[in-house]
């Protein structure tokens, strides 16, 4: 009579551990719609900066740069004018080479340098996997945005923890987890110093300073958003900032003085993280060298 309570209670627990465990496409959809923050650019928004709900992924923000302009593409499944004739390879290519396939609109264009494919090619095999599982998923929707034009050769530069990657084992601890998980939400494509088109990811990891435009419909004379400094400076970075402070800017946009922060921060992306991977994100950027 023990034994068979014993097995029934296996069996219950392992029916119960199968019931939480998340799918590919559940995985999927919390990273794309939380940390890489994908809609953030290829969503689009209305007058007043609000994500339109049922046009999701289906072509967003125009990037109107010195090298390029280009508007984030159609990444519904829509055959023509989204990546629904794109195979699996080809999705993964897009996001960690940033190469478009040889066939269809645009065959063989590189994607432009504002899709941080250079940080993306961290992704852990089973969540490239997830990724392209969600983007199944995501309906079709038929709209065509401008094409690229490039005003000079496509180039990304070299991000260091990307390019040493990561393995499973890595996660275990809660900094290495949350260097992946800053990796991967590209948050120092924008903190990190920048000169002249190139990212400096050794000498100036986290020390801001970039310039980024009003968005489009901001109110005349609306100044451009200056990056933060987000390295382990007590006064110039957030050494001085409390886990809270840290976690209330990430996901709400309020500095630690209650003044609030500005686009293109995906704020309302990284309101849905999970409490474990907040922490481990700060506990990352506690380690991120002090600049001035």
């Amino acid at each position: 009579m023990l034994r068979i309570g014993i097995v029934a209670g296996a069996l219950l627990l392992a029916a119960s551990n199968c019931a939480v465990a998340e799918t590919s496409v559940e995985r999927g959809a919390y990273l794309v719609n939380t940390i890489m923050a994908c809609g953030n650019c290829h969503s689009p928004r209305d007058a007043d900066g609000r994500l339109i709900p049922d046009k999701a992924f289906s072509g967003g923000l125009t990037f109107n740069t010195p090298p390029f302009v280009a508007t984030a593409p159609n990444i519904t499944q829509d055959f023509e004018t989204g990546i629904g004739s794109w195979t699996d390879a080809e999705i993964k290519r897009a996001l960690v080479e940033g190469l478009r396939p040889d066939h269809g609109h645009l065959a063989g264009v590189p994607l432009a340098a504002i899709m941080p494919a250079n940080f993306y090619k961290a992704l852990l095999p089973e969540d490239l996997d997830a990724v392209v599982a969600y983007l199944r998923s995501v309906k079709a929707i038929r709209n065509q945005v401008p094409d690229p034009a490039y005003k000079a050769p496509v180039r990304r530069d070299a991000y260091p923890d990307a390019d040493a990657g990561f393995s499973k084992a890595d996660l275990a601890g809660p900094v290495k987890r949350g260097a992946y998980l800053v990796t991967i939400g590209h948050c120092m494509e924008c903190h990190s110093a920048w000169s002249r088109g190139v990212s400096d990811f050794r000498g100036g990891l986290g020390g801001g300073g970039r310039l980024f435009p009003p968005r489009d419909g901001s109110p005349e004379g609306t100044p451009p958003t200056i990056v933060p400094n987000i390295t382990a400076h007590p006064t110039a970075g957030i050494g001085g900032w409390t886990d809270a402070e840290i976690i209330r800017a990430v996901t709400h946009g309020v500095a630690r003085d209650g003044r609030p922060l500005k686009p293109p921060m995906a704020y309302d992306y990284y309101a849905s993280l999970k409490n474990s991977d907040l922490a481990d994100i700060v506990a990352y950027l506690r380690t991120v060298p002090a600049l001035p």
